[in-house]
């Protein structure tokens, strides 16, 4: 540390936790982390602030013994350690809840959570060990709940209630709140600063979210293209300062809030329908009515209606858990309801005839792109074309010559930064995976998009991108569901917000008659 860091008050008088010196990282010719510092303190939640791409994980990924540096050192309490695999980062007290889930669908919260002991199973000792830590932390969930039944939401407890069980002293969170809501995001953070502060814990969160950052941590170090360009006191700093270091470019907060995830500013240009129902409405391309869906003797669904109109974006808003996920598969055809209806521009469609919905004009951006959105172990053109295969086939053959042409155009079209359209989904980031999706969907020219969590996961630059696609294609006649957690994507990019809670429609508001504290009702059940 400078003289300089030392008379601002960031170097707290305790030595780091943890400490990274120099620490480099090169895939052949691509630097993912080049000469990275970082230092983590007991008592205290240091940010690290970065795009995709900025060498965040890679850096993660070093210290947790899952990738090996090619320079640098790592320091435990000052003395050396050279972690070589996760094994040996669990003994020194460091824990990972990753982005993505590493749980296993057909068992129950308690068995994943033991994954990985030894010795004899006591189902009634481990079940009372998720009790006690979930209430400790105040992450509730049922130990005997099976894990394929959980929204995203609940997964993300099982994840962090997996992790804490362990006891660890240095504990890594990567986008923790991808999949929680502002109110759930708010009461995580409230218990880690609590146990932080009491348990004298070091706590590494890794976000994209500028108000997450400025609200949660003390301390906040920036990476870009692998350096770290940005080190500072939270309290010393402000949004504007870790945008411009986060992407490098000035940023404009107005235009920009709710991709950097603060709250949303109304921006110059910004047209959206009427929606408070004068005048003369279209015919809805979207009609949801009375959808009813039980799954394994509980009501997921009840009684779901609601309309979409061409060139209207509707966001479906609520608490995880609360039935968009089953929604989302409802909508992607890979369950039909008890009862109930969906109709598409005008038609109803029969929900128990597989690629019907697609048929009839409806493309979605599912919720986890990753088991439902694509196939990770084929190539781009692959997946481009998946959905469209008819149009190029020949003879009842697939012809490369025409796939590779499709998928080169739609590449260019949306974006997608790839090095070939033969190359692995599984080998492109977050951002560009969503945009093959999307892509995928859009070229099929659909009356409806339902986009379903669309920015889950996503840095800025992805989230700025998918917000200008989901505005464009409404302003050319689709009607755009959009369902989220983010209540500044719903703000800022919504006509009307519903609400559900429950698996109901609590209510209906035009979003300049949106607050979060009437949102905040309906969510809860009661009308506003």
């Amino acid at each position: 540390m400078t003289d300089d860091e030392r008379a601002r008050g960031l170097t707290p008088p305790s030595a780091p936790a943890l400490r990274l010196r120099g620490i480099s990282k090169s895939y052949g010719p691509v630097v993912a982390c080049d000469a990275v510092d970082l230092a983590v303190h007991q008592g205290e939640i240091h940010g690290l602030l970065g795009e995709n791409g900025a060498g965040k994980s890679t850096l993660m990924k070093i210290l947790l013994g899952l990738v090996h540096r090619d320079a640098g050192s790592i320091l435990h309490h000052d003395g050396p350690v050279d972690i070589t695999s996760p094994q040996e980062a669990v003994a020194l007290g460091i824990g990972m809840v990753h982005q993505h889930f590493s749980l296993i669908d057909p068992l129950t919260v308690w068995e994943n959570v033991i994954l990985g002991d030894t010795g004899k199973i006591d189902r009634a000792a481990a079940c009372e060990q998720v009790r006690e830590v979930s209430a400790r932390y105040g992450l509730p969930i049922d130990p005997t709940a099976r894990v394929a039944r959980l929204s995203a939401g609940e997964r993300q407890r099982v994840e962090l209630i997996k992790c804490l069980r362990r006891d660890p002293s240095v504990l890594i969170l990567d986008e923790p709140t991808s999949v929680l809501t502002q109110a759930e995001s708010a009461e995580l953070f409230g218990v880690l600063r609590r146990v932080v502060r009491s348990e004298n814990r070091a706590v590494i969160l890794i976000s994209h979210k500028l108000a997450e950052i400025t609200a949660a941590t003390d301390r906040v170090t920036v990476l870009r293209r692998g350096r770290v360009v940005f080190h500072s006191a939270t309290a010393e700093t402000g949004p504007q300062e870790l945008a411009r270091r986060m992407v490098g470019r000035e940023v404009s907060l107005g235009a920009e809030a709710a991709a950097l995830g603060l709250l949303p500013v109304e921006t110059p240009g910004d047209v959206r329908p009427e929606p408070d129902g004068t005048g003369e409405r279209e015919a809805p391309a979207l009609r949801l009515r009375d959808l009813t869906v039980t799954l394994d003797g509980v009501r997921v669904l009840s009684d779901l209606s609601l309309d979409v109109a061409p060139g209207e974006i509707v966001g479906l808003y609520g608490v995880e858990g609360n039935g968009q996920a089953t929604l989302g598969d409802l909508l992607s055809g890979l369950l039909p309801p008890d009862s109930g209806s969906v109709e598409v521009s005008g038609v109803r469609v029969d929900l128990n005839r597989p690629g019907a919905l697609h048929a009839a004009g409806l493309g979605i951006v599912p919720e986890d792109r990753h088991s439902s959105g694509v196939v990770l172990d084929m190539s781009v053109a692959d997946n481009l074309v998946m959905k469209s295969l008819d149009a190029v086939s020949g003879r009842g053959f697939l012809s490369r010559k025409k796939a590779h042409a499709v998928a080169r155009r739609l590449v260019a079209e949306f974006n997608i930064v790839t090095p070939s359209v033969d190359t692995p989904v599984r080998s492109l980031s977050g951002g560009n995976q969503q945009r093959v999706v999307l892509a995928r969907e859009l070229s099929a020219h659909p009356a409806v998009l339902v986009a379903a969590q669309p920015t889950h996961g996503l840095d800025v630059g992805a989230i700025e991108d998918m917000y200008v696609r989901l505005r464009d294609v409404a302003s050319k006649g689709v009607a755009v569901l959009l369902i989220s957690t983010e209540l500044e994507e719903v703000m800022t990019l919504a006509s009307r917000i519903a609400v559900i809670s429950s698996g109901r429609i609590t209510g209906v508001l035009p979003t300049g008659q949106a607050t979060a504290e009437r949102l905040g009702m309906l969510v809860g059940g009661v009308a506003a």
